[in-house]
């Protein structure tokens, strides 16, 4: 909790049981901790830089915890102030960055990751980096980062990034693949499943892709793809797997089930007729008796369902479904 101040585990563990006890002879300290007495009062030591604890006046040897509230303060303050410094500056090199960039050559569009270490650095760098949702598909076969040492999926999907995940079935049959599934599922993490996917992938942002390069007994290799047609294809090749997988969800005694997606309800089918008839949103609400909102939210829960962004692949995908008849028209974009 208190890394981000510069204060290692031991260290706050240390401060942690000092304001607990308020003061304390570091043989006692040392004791609660269950650490050597020289380690003790090295993490002391450090605590005195930092100006969270100092030495009792009164009697040598005894320590005294600062106050968090006054201790605390100025260490958060110079940190908010060193990360307003480090966001400034990311600001200016990312304006620089586009401006130099206006005109990608086709070489900036993608990047070329060898060896398993970077492989991994890269995969985490992307998922720590994402503001609002990472799409992956998992394969059984882990490149350089196994599901259980992927800390930084936790750490994006606790901080807020929405993630939606397409998994081979096979990794449901690895050791822990089931306890990992349910864990990610229990951060609120879309998790569908297929018999295979088609190659690993992971998009952050709709703006960055990673891909595998290499196949079994290479050296780990991955192609890094930015904002480019390739990038739009990588995307739409999740989106249509995601469309086709089956979701899982945690069954009444947490474990993972698999079920068929619901499909429209019939005031979905109401509601995408009246569209492919070429009404507005607004006409159909009127039409129905429904919201405007809730018409809106019906028509996004269908191109969800058909795994499209348009309204015109919607009217599209909705005939090769069966959901209305082949001689209606595909809807006018809103």
């Amino acid at each position: 909790m208190l890394g981000a101040i510069g204060l290692d585990e031991r260290q706050e563990t240390a401060y942690r049981a000092l304001v607990a006890l308020g003061a304390a002879e570091v043989a006692d300290l040392a004791h609660k901790l269950a650490l050597p007495e020289p380690e003790t009062e090295r993490a002391l030591r450090r605590l005195e830089s930092q100006g969270l604890a100092a030495q009792s006046p009164s009697r040598t040897g005894r320590w005294v915890a600062a106050p968090p509230a006054v201790a605390l303060g100025p260490l958060l303050t110079a940190q908010r102030h060193e990360l307003e410094q480090a966001e400034l500056a990311a600001a200016v090199l990312a304006q620089e960055y586009r401006a130099e960039a206006a005109e990608p050559a086709v070489h900036d569009l993608v990047e070329v990751v060898t060896g398993a270490a970077a492989v991994a650095h890269r995969f985490r760098q992307l998922q720590l980096g994402a503001v609002r949702e990472v799409c992956a598909l998992v394969t059984g076969e882990p490149v350089a980062v196994p599901g259980s040492e992927n800390e930084a999926e936790e750490t994006a999907a606790v901080r807020g990034v929405a993630y939606r995940v397409v998994v081979e079935r096979s990794v449901l049959a690895l050791p822990g693949g089931i306890g990992e599934l349910s864990a990610a599922m229990g951060r609120g993490e879309r998790i569908r499943v297929v018999e295979r996917v088609p190659t690993k992938l992971l998009v952050a942002d709709g703006s960055l892709a990673m891909v595998p390069l290499t196949g079994r007994g290479a050296e780990p290799a991955a192609l890094v793809v930015h904002a480019s047609g390739l990038l739009e294809s990588l995307t739409a090749l999740f989106d249509s797997v995601w469309c086709g997988a089956l979701p899982l969800r945690l069954g009444g005694t947490g474990q993972v089930v698999e079920e068929e997606p619901a499909g429209p309800d019939a005031t979905d089918l109401e509601v995408l007729s009246l569209l492919l008839a070429g009404l507005t949103d607004a006409s159909v609400a009127k039409q129905l008796d429904l919201g405007l909102r809730t018409v809106q939210r019906r028509v996004r829960r269908l191109m969800e369902l058909a795994g499209v962004a348009t309204r015109m692949q919607l009217g599209w995908h909705a005939c090769e479904r069966g959901w209305v008849p082949r001689t209606e028209a595909a809807p006018a974009e809103h």
